[in-house]
């Protein structure tokens, strides 16, 4: 069998469940939030049953995606944090555009770009979820003054911007960086893409392998 037959597990069952409940919950938020954003996306209602039916539903799922992504979230924390050798990355970004990485220290499990999808997302998530409550009728917003209902839209509008900008982004590099679909779909890669975009996290999970 080669190098490149041979499969590494990334991602457990669980772990692939979470991410795509995520997912999905976060595309019918997104889907409903524009419909209610601007006329022009009215006709997205149709897809959750009308115009009552978005706006009633749109908070109940934005509460479970939130919950869905704490769960995400406190999985990978520990995996993004900012390290040393990220910095050393970001600080040579022109010789890793010219393809002259190999005297930077060797990637984990997420690079320096996914860890800052990562944190973007989690700010973003926060934002929307604290400014959702503050304008959520009628169960919270009676409860604030009209100025901070206010804000709360302005930035209720411009986190969820953020974040499926942030989504698309991560929807692109994925699409882009051959097999990485496979890592959430069947929950392994092959060891020569595991060996070649994150050969720090191969050498451990090889290491924990033999030691087993």
């Amino acid at each position: 069998m080669s190098n490149r037959s041979k499969l590494v597990p990334r991602y457990s069952a669980s772990e692939r469940a979470n991410h795509w409940f995520v997912g999905i919950t976060f595309i019918l938020l997104a889907l409903s939030g524009l419909a209610l954003f601007h006329p022009a996306f009215f006709f997205l209602t149709n897809l959750f049953g009308g115009g009552p039916w978005t706006r009633i539903l749109h908070p109940f799922i934005g509460v479970v995606m939130f919950v869905s992504f704490l769960a995400m979230a406190a999985r990978l924390w520990g995996h993004n944090r900012i390290t040393e050798a990220d910095r050393q990355w970001r600080r040579h970004l022109g010789d890793i555009l010219r393809n002259r990485a190999g005297h930077l220290p060797e990637i984990g499990k997420y690079n320096i770009g996914q860890k800052y999808l990562f944190w973007t997302l989690v700010l973003a998530i926060l934002l929307l979820f604290l400014s959702g409550i503050v304008i959520w009728q009628p169960y919270f917003a009676p409860s604030f003054g009209i100025g901070l209902v206010r804000i709360a839209v302005v930035v209720h509008a411009f986190a969820a911007f953020v974040a499926i900008a942030a989504i698309l982004v991560h929807i692109y590099a994925t699409i882009w960086t051959t097999d990485s679909v496979r890592a959430m779909t069947r929950g392994t890669v092959t060891e020569a893409w595991a060996r070649h975009h994150h050969p720090g996290w191969y050498k451990e999970v090889s290491k924990e392998a033999k030691q087993a």
